[in-house]
């Protein structure tokens, strides 16, 4: 299976639709961690900025996206988009990995490792790719929108070989680790 990973889009269509087509187009499963659709008071306004179009964008998507809620997720995003928006952190259990989802590393989401020991942990809300394993693989895919060091990123993770990687937006490999079950 090929899970697509990404955070803080913001509300960038104009990001959203190159993910999509160059480097998400065989994904099965989509995994997003937050700060969908609003660019929030800190941030700029990112190129191709329209909510309204990712929203449709995402709504129309064939197949599965989750979302962890973001700090600029509001319950008004939620009636914009189809699927479930408002969740602070998911847990997946996919083809013998545990995966845990939060928007932001704190005290609340660590109780949550501390509960699910999940092999991969994923994260967004710094716009600063990383991808280490410790204890836990640790992955914040960055932001295909506003990064805030290097270039737009992404995440893909391939249960089949069994490999998770970081990935500019042309979907050069930038960092992989093998995942060890």
């Amino acid at each position: 299976m090929k899970i697509g990973i990404l955070s803080d889009t913001h509300g960038s269509l104009t990001a959203w639709e190159l993910v999509r087509e160059k480097v998400f187009k065989e994904v099965d499963l989509i995994l997003h961690a937050g700060d969908v659709l609003y660019h929030g008071p800190r941030n700029p306004l990112p190129e191709g900025y329209d909510p309204k179009g990712l929203a449709q964008a995402l709504n129309e998507e064939k197949i599965p996206i989750f979302f962890a809620k973001g700090n600029c997720d509001a319950e008004v995003d939620q009636l914009l988009i189809r699927f479930p928006l408002m969740n602070p952190f998911l847990v997946f259990f996919i083809e013998g990995l545990t995966i845990l989802m939060v928007h932001e590393l704190n005290e609340s989401s660590l109780k949550f490792i501390n509960v699910y020991n999940p092999l991969i942990l994923i994260y967004g809300h710094t716009h600063k790719p990383d991808l280490k394993e410790e204890k836990n693989i640790l992955f914040n895919p960055g932001s295909p929108s506003l990064p805030k060091e290097g270039p737009s990123t992404v995440g893909l993770l391939d249960t089949s070989i069994a490999s998770l990687k970081l990935l500019n937006l042309k979907g050069d490999i930038l960092k992989e680790i093998k995942i060890r079950r």
